[in-house]
């Protein structure tokens, strides 16, 4: 059993990954404050750079909390092998894109087998997609985001460091969210519709 996974009881993740899917802010607060610790660790310890771990954490609890508004995990009360998952595929990713790693990391064997982990080139693009969603909203939006993600920060703490009220900051990270999820489900959804030309197939 990972670290991520030790000691989780099943209904109490159900309803964090339940309450994160209707848009309850102090939820995110909850996830963001309880995996983004571990997550940073384990990054730290696997990548021993915490420039890349921070980035590594960051592109994880956004990915998930993506993955959760849309609905996209079909067993909730395994989030924590979710989130796992999540940050050791991205891990592994950034290993291969190094070639420096021979042997990527194995998934947790209870990681929940109805996750359908991306492909190398899937998580390449996942990676960019999110990279560019997060530069094409609001410059304080990213900051929020950002903060919250990276540093593992709360509303109340962020609102004194940027000028705004904590409802405004809530308000703001909650906006910046949809509109990545928005945006990468529009991509997704373009990229389903385009016909796979034969000169890509080989």
């Amino acid at each position: 059993m990972s670290v991520l996974e030790r000691g989780n009881d099943a209904k109490h993740w159900q309803d964090l990954a339940d309450r994160v899917r209707e848009g309850d802010s102090c939820a995110e607060n909850e996830l963001t404050a309880h995996f983004h610790p571990r997550i940073l660790a384990m990054a730290v310890v696997r990548l021993r750079d915490l420039e890349t771990a921070r980035e590594i954490t960051q592109e994880s609890l956004l990915s998930v909390l993506i993955a959760l508004r849309q609905g996209k995990l079909r067993e909730p009360g395994k989030l924590p092998g979710f989130v796992s998952g999540t940050a050791r595929n991205l891990i592994n990713d950034h290993f291969r894109s190094l070639r420096t790693q021979p042997h990527p990391m194995p998934l947790d064997p209870e990681t929940p087998s109805s996750v359908n982990f991306a492909t190398e080139a899937e998580l390449l693009e996942q990676r960019r997609m999110v990279r560019e969603a997060l530069g094409r909203i609001d410059p304080r939006d990213r900051v929020i985001l950002l903060l919250t993600l990276v540093e593992g920060m709360n509303p109340r703490e962020i609102a004194p460091r940027v000028g705004l009220s904590l409802e405004n900051v809530r308000t703001r990270k909650m906006r910046a969210i949809r509109q990545i999820a928005e945006e990468l489900h529009k991509v997704s959804r373009k990229k389903r519709q385009t016909p796979l030309s034969t000169e890509t197939v080989g």
